[in-house]
């Protein structure tokens, strides 16, 4: 590239739509950002006024997201200073994704306004001189601003003072003239307050939400004077957010007693508590913990074994200065802090001079300890295993179907027919395999127990006769089939529902009629006493060489055959067929060469009962 012109030709886009300004203001960051950090000329300085004027337009939301875009270094301290001074989220976009040398840092941090300078503060990957640059320049930012001077009291203030809340509602970025006077100095921390003790953002966010309207900085009230009525509303917002509101009705109707679970501490070098947080505070000030070691207390009979009670003292530990971990103790006073507690804390020393300067840590209650006894979680039975993952198998199954269909039926739009035969075979299939997660499903139910057998009335026979003339379709062309017994068949009655029976006989029939070789038949007899009906039906040659096991078995190489009603082979679908006649109160086995069925007959009451309903 001889001539890079591409500045140009960006300026030269028109950015009267919102989109064709999003559009001019991407492509200025992506330029600019790149660009040394002392590069000038006319083009590079309209550059930066465009993106001014666009930042006046589009929202700032959108500024930071389109800031924020990967792939786009921001290497350029000019236009990462422009950000800075922007809205909370553009300035945290850009600082976050600046890219820029230690050098670069150093001569822009000082320039940047105190909020910015506060987001920087949150980035681990800034140089041991920039975090010290930071360090010295945080002692001014965390001061409150000097006030106006006496002769500027009747002049009007331009620029908003810098209040406690600059974090939530930023000021508008102004160049401020310092007063030739000394700065109020914070306010002090309660006595035995730990030192930086940071008050929750949450309160600040509910100071800012009481703020509705904040009168002008325009009178005698600005500067220190507002900032003043701003902390005492703050502080009343937090008192009211934490009293309790909730109605109370009259006769000795208060709130319950709420006691805490932990509460943390400092103590002194003696062992004394001088800080605890909660409203429980009060309770816990000046006691010593070391004079509250059950080690040191004479115990007037002889105490139950501790379960630490081969832990050190508690007083010996803070002797030897080392740190407390789950140590017991007990403290008598107010209800809210008496019983048995825990200690953990850690010693804490001057940076300084190495002096010991006391503990920290937090009291919390001892933990309930689990009876020896308890009756543990019962495991998932295997099961209830198998359902959860055939659940799980059926969800992508699901979806690989339908996405199939609508293109097969071209819901969507038309599609060609290669991918629409594609489609319709991948839903075929699909098909295929939720029947077969639909066997396997009920098998598991059925010999888990927890699906049974619908009963009800059904003629065996004519079940038997119509499965043979459904059969014929596959069996004639190849002179195979069923022989059944010659003559008017009796009375078959099952206790079983019509549509059970059905299905039950048909798996059989159909895994039989498929292995059966050409020009074989197979004789089938039947046989009702002892209040049950049983069938009797000739293996094919096929399946008499295997064992009575192997024959409800799925070995790994079987798959379903072209006639079988499941797609996991001849020993499931046998398998399944067993589980189903052991539901109903029957069973399925072989005996020689034969396959048994029986099932429970109709017997003579439940037939009357039947036929009177």
């Amino acid at each position: 590239m001889h001539f890079d012109d591409r500045l140009a030709t960006v300026l030269r886009l028109p950015s009267s739509a919102d989109t064709l300004a999003r559009i001019q203001y991407r492509q200025l960051i992506d330029i600019l950002g790149r660009l040394p950090a002392d590069a000038q000329s006319a083009a590079i300085d309209a550059g930066f006024a465009r993106v001014v004027e666009l930042g006046a337009v589009i929202p700032a939301a959108d500024r930071a997201r389109l800031v924020r875009q990967p792939l786009q270094p921001l290497t350029n301290p000019r236009l990462l200073a422009i950000f800075a001074e922007a809205e909370p989220e553009v300035a945290t976009a850009a600082i976050g994704t600046a890219r820029l040398d230690t050098e670069a840092w150093v001569g822009l941090v000082p320039a940047l306004p105190v909020r910015a300078r506060g987001i920087l503060r949150h980035r681990r990957d800034l140089g041991p001189e920039v975090e010290k640059l930071l360090e010295r320049l945080g002692i001014l930012d965390r001061g409150l601003p000097p006030c106006e001077s006496a002769e500027a009291v009747d002049e009007p203030l331009e620029p908003e003072p810098l209040d406690l809340l600059d974090e939530i509602a930023p000021p508008e970025p102004a160049q401020i003239e310092p007063a030739q006077i000394e700065p109020t100095p914070p306010e002090q921390p309660p006595i035995g307050a730990p030192a930086n003790h940071p008050i929750p953002f949450a309160e600040f966010e509910q100071a800012a939400a009481s703020l509705k309207a904040p009168p002008s900085p325009t009178t005698n009230e600005a500067g220190i004077g507002a900032i003043v009525r701003r902390i005492e509303e703050f502080r009343k917002a937090r008192e009211s957010h934490a009293s309790d509101a909730a109605p109370r009705l009259p006769l000795g109707d208060s709130a319950a007693a709420v006691f805490p679970a932990a509460m943390d501490f400092t103590t002194d070098a003696e062992g004394r508590i001088c800080w605890a947080d909660g409203p429980h505070a009060s309770a816990l000030i000046g006691l010593n913990l070391a004079a509250h070691d059950p080690a040191m207390a004479e115990p007037h009979h002889a105490p139950a074994p501790h379960p630490a009670a081969h832990m050190p003292g508690l007083a010996l530990s803070m002797r030897h200065r080392q740190p407390l971990r789950g140590v017991p103790i007990e403290i008598a006073g107010a209800p809210a802090v008496s019983g048995d507690w825990q200690v953990d804390a850690v010693p804490h020393f001057d940076s300084a001079s190495g002096r010991f300067t006391g503990y920290a840590g937090r009291l919390r209650r001892p933990g309930k300890v689990a009876a020896v006894d308890a009756v543990p979680t019962a495991e998932p039975s295997e099961a209830d295993r198998m359902r959860q993952v055939l659940h799980e198998l059926r969800t992508p199954a699901n979806a690989i179907q339908v996405a199939a269909e609508i293109i097969q039926q071209q819901l969507y739009g038309p599609a060609p027919h290669e991918y629409r035969a594609l489609a319709a075979a991948i839903a075929g299939d699909c098909a295929h395999i939720l029947a077969g997660f639909e066997e396997l499903d009920r098998l598991v139910k059925l010999e888990s127990g927890v699906l049974g057998i619908e009963s009800g009335e059904c003629d065996l026979a004519s079940v038997l006769e119509e499965t043979v003339a459904r059969l014929k379709a596959w069996t004639e062309p190849r002179r195979s089939g069923f022989a059944l017994p010659e003559g008017q068949a009796p009375g078959l009655l099952l206790a079983i529902d019509r549509t059970e029976v059905e299905r039950l006989v048909w798996r059989i029939f159909a895994v039989l009629a498929g292995m059966t070789a050409p020009d074989e038949i197979l004789r089938l007899t039947w046989t009702c006493e002892g209040g049950r009906i049983g069938l009797r039906i000739a293996l094919p040659t096929l399946l008499i060489a295997r064992t009575a096991q192997s024959l409800f078995e799925t070995p790994a190489s079987e798959r379903g055959q072209s006639l079988s009603t499941g797609m996991f082979g001849i020993g499931f679908t046998l398998r399944l067929a067993a589980a189903e006649a052991s539901a109903a109160g029957g069973g399925l086995l072989r005996e020689d060469n034969d396959l048994k069925l029986w099932l429970p007959a109709l017997t003579a009451s439940a037939a009357t009962h039947s036929q009177g309903a």
